[in-house]
């Protein structure tokens, strides 16, 4: 007869660390996660701005096209077993893309400031609720914090790599959306109303990440916390360097355009998702190349 196989803790601990990576969602946080994000961010600034204004559909009727995009997204992602790079920065690109109509549509208005070539309206429905900037982002940083108190007291990890629940995974994109958002209203202060236009606001935001590098090395400051506000600040560069992108040469733009921005963009990410997909497959298969088989004893 055979004997029946007894699990040690050391098997058990394998399983479990299988079971981790089977289950993984996110990604890992490297230098690529980073030049993705920022890139991600742009093309959402500049697509945001192609579907709305270039193409006047309005801030009104894009927000709701766009929010049904990252819904729809969002429920492939939330469906799936595992990470799959293409499909998370797809639903990245759709959160940057909703957040920025959506804080255009919160903080702007009808006004000439916001419109462009002559036009008096953006589609069909209201134009914007006119908020303003400020308003705008104390609203905004209001339901962020929100998100993240009911997360602390879901007693889920806000460390990305272990987030592989449901539960978790909602809270996490939730946070994304309204810091998507609120990076954009942060990054159209910056380069319309604080007078440092669209290079003096990326080169600000862009020094203030780099503080946040800095500071990873002070075991004061928590890196998940840096994550967080560093995943807030590059939606406004990417914001003021998508504006830099498309707007105007009198305004302070280099004005290519967002078709001809938003194309380029969309060509770099998809690069460089197809990297990352090609990572994650030899990673997989170096996974379970060192798994060992199971056998059983015989007695």
């Amino acid at each position: 007869m055979k004997k029946p196989e007894v699990l040690t803790d050391l098997d058990m601990a394998s399983m479990s660390n299988t079971a981790t990576s089977v289950m993984k969602k996110l990604p890992e946080v490297t230098l690529a996660f980073w030049i993705m994000k920022i890139a991600a961010t742009t093309l959402g600034e500049t697509a945001g701005d192609l579907f709305a204004q270039t193409l006047k559909l309005g801030y009104f009727l894009t927000t709701i096209a766009l929010f049904l995009l990252f819904v729809v997204t969002l429920v492939v992602q939330l469906k799936s077993s595992r990470y799959h790079p293409f499909l998370y920065w797809t639903v990245i690109l759709s959160t940057s893309m909703a957040g920025t109509t959506m804080s255009d549509f919160m903080n702007r208005d009808a006004s000439t400031k916001y419109l462009s070539n002559g036009a008096t309206s953006l589609g069909w429905g209201p134009q914007g609720l006119g908020l303003g900037y400020p308003v705008g982002a104390a609203i905004l940083i209001s339901v962020l914090l929100v998100i993240f108190a009911v997360w602390k007291a879901s007693g889920m990890t806000f460390e990305i790599r272990d987030i592989v629940t449901f539960r978790g995974e909602a809270l996490f994109w939730s946070a994304i959306l309204v810091s998507n958002t609120l990076g954009t209203s942060m990054g159209d202060f910056l380069s319309d109303s604080s007078g440092l236009g669209y290079a003096g606001g990326a080169l600000l935001v862009t020094g203030a990440l780099a503080v946040l590098v800095a500071l990873m090395k002070a075991p004061v400051v928590p890196n998940v916390l840096l994550f967080w506000i560093a995943f807030v600040l590059t939606r406004p560069l990417g914001a003021t360097a998508g504006d830099f992108l498309t707007k105007p040469v009198a305004k302070g733009g280099l004005d290519l355009g967002t078709a001809g921005s938003s194309a380029v963009l969309l060509a770099i990410l998809f690069g460089l998702m197809a990297y990352a997909q090609v990572r994650e497959r030899r990673g997989s298969g170096v996974v379970e190349e060192d798994r060992e088989p199971v056998t059983e004893s015989a007695g």
